[in-house]
């Protein structure tokens, strides 16, 4: 019999060659842009829009001097873009003496497989194997999964989500620390990930008598959340004291809202209501975004959800607490959902084979239309990934 690891490299094999096939139809069909000549290849379309970013930092680092617009606002710049993923590519470079498009690739497809392998482990705590196995496969062949093979640091960031999450749920406290300090300097959420731990701690402490949690652990725990929270701290704190400017991470994420709303300042909890007033006006785009919020609530309560288990069902909340407090919703809403995939355990529940069947088919052609809408280039495009 096929081991469990055997089977999920199979489903991650398989779905590699079908996101490949689709990426490499897009690319014959692209047109010349700020990127890439027309038709270019494999490796050259998968580096572009963020990945330019990424290599900048791979290449030369953080500018000590933030960039100004010609109105005296603080521009776009690679501190926008943790050091975790370009770090780990240009360590690889030297080893190697490889160019970057190829090992930012190889470093993405890597961390890809390894997580659909802990994902397998963590979906098995929580459900049976054969429903593991398919929520694996909801995984691989998911409307952004072409990311897992981009150079974005999104692989490498849920690689080690999915193995934080692992060790909340395996109560291994101690390993959490490593874990969570390349997880926070790869994508933001040091923050979201230690509510999620506090939350825990709480739940645990409310629920000791029929779940002992005793009085050192409960002090690791907390700790462990404190942690998790200065990490979220850290890389603002760092653009802040390189820069001179303690507002030079905030102000740099900003600038990307900008082309919608203009230069405002972050107030937590508004940019889902400008987001909404922006794409629908008043007052429809504010009762989108109430109904929206209500529908996830009601979401995380389902049947299918609260299998998944307190812990899966506190990070997913969490995290959504932190983009709903922070992120200004646009065509990169998409792939700032993906911290959110443990929900895929929910949706594999069902074991009709033509829902799953159906399901698969319905994944694979949002691939194509997320490659359509949000990487391929028309033009000036404003749908960036």
């Amino acid at each position: 019999m096929t081991p469990w690891w055997g089977r999920v490299f199979v489903v991650w094999a398989l779905s590699r060659l079908v996101t490949t096939s689709l990426v490499l139809v897009l690319a014959s069909v692209q047109g010349p842009n700020a990127w890439t000549g027309a038709s270019p290849k494999y490796s050259d379309f998968a580096t572009m829009w963020d990945g330019r970013w990424y290599n900048i930092v791979a290449a030369v680092g953080y500018p000590s001097v933030l960039p100004v617009t010609d109105g005296g606002q603080i521009g776009e710049s690679a501190w926008a873009f943790m050091p975790g993923y370009p770090v780990l590519a240009r360590l690889l470079m030297e080893l190697t003496n490889v160019p970057w498009a190829p090992v930012a690739v190889f470093v993405s497809l890597a961390f890809s497989l390894g997580t659909a392998l802990l994902f397998y482990r963590l979906m098995a705590r929580v459900q049976s194997s054969t429903t593991a196995l398919f929520s694996v496969v909801l995984f691989c062949v998911a409307p952004l999964s072409p990311i897992l093979q981009f150079a974005y640091a999104e692989s490498m960031y849920l690689f080690f989500l999915t193995l934080a999450l692992y060790l909340l749920l395996e109560r291994r406290y101690w390993l959490l620390y490593p874990v969570i300090a390349v997880m926070a300097l790869t994508r933001p959420s040091g923050l979201a990930f230690a509510l999620a731990l506090g939350l825990h701690v709480i739940h645990r402490f409310v629920t000791r008598s029929r779940d002992p949690f005793a009085p050192r652990e409960l002090m690791l725990a907390a700790s462990v959340a404190v942690f998790s929270a200065l990490l979220g701290l850290a890389w603002p704190i760092t653009a802040g004291v390189v820069t001179g400017d303690l507002m030079a991470y905030t102000d740099t994420e900003l600038a990307w809202r900008a082309p919608y709303i203009g230069y405002v300042e972050l107030v937590p909890f508004t940019a889902w209501f400008q987001s909404g007033v922006w794409w629908l006006g008043s007052p429809w785009g504010i009762i989108v975004v109430i109904a929206l919020i209500l529908a996830f609530a009601v979401l995380l309560f389902t049947p299918a959800v609260r299998r998944l288990g307190v812990d899966l069902r506190l990070w997913v909340a969490s995290y959504g607490l932190y983009l709903l407090a922070v992120f200004f919703p646009q065509s990169s809403t998409f792939r700032l959902l993906m911290p959110m995939f443990p929900l895929l355990g929910a949706a594999a529940l069902p074991r009709s084979r033509v829902y799953r069947v159906s399901l698969v088919l319905l994944f694979i052609a949002g691939q194509w239309g997320w490659l359509l809408i949000c990487w391929g280039v028309d033009g000036y495009d404003w749908t960036p990934p």
